[in-house]
């Protein structure tokens, strides 16, 4: 494949490539310090953009992508054919089997591919159903059964846990034996022993092409890992700046032999717990364990939360209390929400929907809140997108606007479900030398999910483990 005085333009976004050749047997990593340039990169290769000049030359015919734009948008398609209002029963999407079956693959292929993915107990699940890290699985399944020369994978191993991701690498490897691969990412250690080269991109082009021994001594990453901690500061310090000390009950989390059970199995149940005044929480477990399961009892979005004893800052789930007086003293960053901001306001219009819980804004802002609002366009250097569409951004683009909109209200409670899905490299550290700053000051009290050992926070000494057992999982408490 040669590349050849590329370039795309349109409006904010720019990427350019002079030249880069890559030989029949080399699987390539990607590294770049901005999100919208590996959008651009996955979109052009793919086809789903022409270049303004510049030409590419030897694709393969057969090209797959598994990326986190993509599973958004199967999300979405599966919401749009949502017919739970025309039934008896909720609409949860198709399954596993049908979405994989739908890209045109035999039924013995069908059992190879979900072998090799880790879907056999999934198979009958929907996919509205599943986490994000079991998404992420059946987006790669659905590559593979279209038996692709070029593999194009955009952060493969977000959202999956320590076992999965290792499972991934075994099966990318042998994939290469297959087929071509390129590996973007943002976490410098994590590319498949099959990738031999790596291309660095800035925020706008390719700097430099080298082999995987060169880019594992290459300073770039000490200079990256500087300039977001500089950056990180300058978050914590608009916080400092406008934060208001809030009256709190104590403890702000208290459950009671809670228990969450569907019809084809037990969750888990016994859970006694409480988050007091100053602790911060992580919680651990594997995909599809109830961690976002347990948040969801916490903000009021999962059913089961009023036939549990349940108190979240003082009101009791089931008394008759707002879930909006709830949602008021909360900020929260996960896939799920994600999902559901699917409205086309601008940049400024997503930090300014923090102050008022709402999916878009709908009610006229302070002069005040504007100008706090443009304080954090300023921090996370997204100035010069105050006034563009949510929708036209890229995913990590829209991730890093839904952490600020976390933030902006400066709430009592901060819950973060992998928050850094997305991220670019500088961006994700940026946002984690933050929260361990909110964390050690205080600021907020964290309720923290992260798979990723390297992204534990410092700060954070309070652990809910979820643990296999026969019945589902069991749930440990370290303090």
């Amino acid at each position: 494949m040669q590349v050849k005085k590329l370039k795309y333009k349109q409006g904010i976004a720019e990427l350019s490539i002079s030249d880069c050749h890559i030989e029949r047997g080399q699987h390539w990593g990607i590294f770049s310090s901005h999100s919208q340039c590996s959008a651009l990169i996955v979109r052009m290769l793919s086809g789903e953009l022409q270049p303004t000049s510049g030409d590419i030359s030897g694709l393969p015919e057969r090209i797959a992508c598994v990326s986190l734009e993509l599973q958004q948008s199967l999300l979405e398609e599966q919401l749009a054919k949502d017919e739970t209002d025309f039934q008896d029963s909720i609409d949860y999407g198709s399954t596993v089997e049908q979405l994989i079956l739908e890209m045109g693959c035999t039924e013995s292929e069908l059992n190879d591919v979900i072998e090799k993915t880790d879907l056999n107990t999934l198979r009958q699940r929907h996919f509205k159903q599943l986490s994000t890290g079991e998404t992420r699985r059946v987006m790669l399944a659905r590559a593979l059964v279209t038996k692709p020369q070029l593999l194009i994978l955009d952060e493969p191993y977000a959202g999956l846990d320590v076992a999965h991701r290792a499972a991934l690498s075994e099966l990318l490897n042998l994939c290469a034996q297959q087929m071509q691969l390129l590996v973007i990412t943002s976490r410098e250690d994590e590319l498949p022993s099959c990738i031999n080269h790596v291309a660095l991109f800035d925020h706008r082009s390719l700097t430099q092409q080298m082999t995987l021994e060169e880019w594992h001594n290459h300073p770039i990453k000490q200079h990256i890992q500087k300039l977001s901690q500089q950056k990180g500061g300058s978050v914590f310090e608009l916080l400092e700046s406008y934060h208001q000390q809030q009256d709190v009950p104590n403890p702000l989390i208290d459950m009671r032999n809670v228990k969450v059970e569907y019809l084809d199995g037990l969750i888990f149940k016994d859970l006694t717990w409480q988050v007091l005044q100053g602790q911060h929480w992580q919680v651990r477990g594997p995909n599809g364990c109830g961690k976002s399961t347990l948040l969801g009892l916490i903000m009021g979005d999962h059913p089961q939360c009023y036939c549990n004893d349940i108190t979240v800052l003082g009101m009791k789930r089931g008394s008759g209390e707002s879930i909006w007086d709830v949602k008021r003293q909360i900020g929260i960053v996960s896939s799920a929400l994600h999902l559901q901001y699917r409205v086309g306001c601008s940049a400024l219009d997503v930090l300014l929907s923090g102050f008022f819980d709402s999916i878009g804004l709908y009610e006229q802002p302070s002069k005040k809140q504007v100008q706090q609002a443009q304080h954090w366009l300023d921090a996370l250097e997204m100035r010069s997108l105050e006034k563009e569409s949510f929708r036209a951004l890229d995913y990590g683009q829209q991730r890093l606007l839904l952490i600020g909109r976390a933030l902006i209200k400066q709430p009592a409670l901060l819950i973060l479900d992998e928050p850094y899905q997305g991220l670019d490299f500088i961006n994700r550290k940026l946002v984690h030398c933050a929260l361990n700053r909110i964390a050690q000051a205080n600021l907020s009290q964290l309720l923290y999910v992260t798979h990723y050992q390297e992204d534990a926070l410092g700060a954070i000494d309070n652990f809910i483990d979820f643990v296999p057992d026969s019945e589902g999982h069991r749930i440990e408490i370290t303090k």
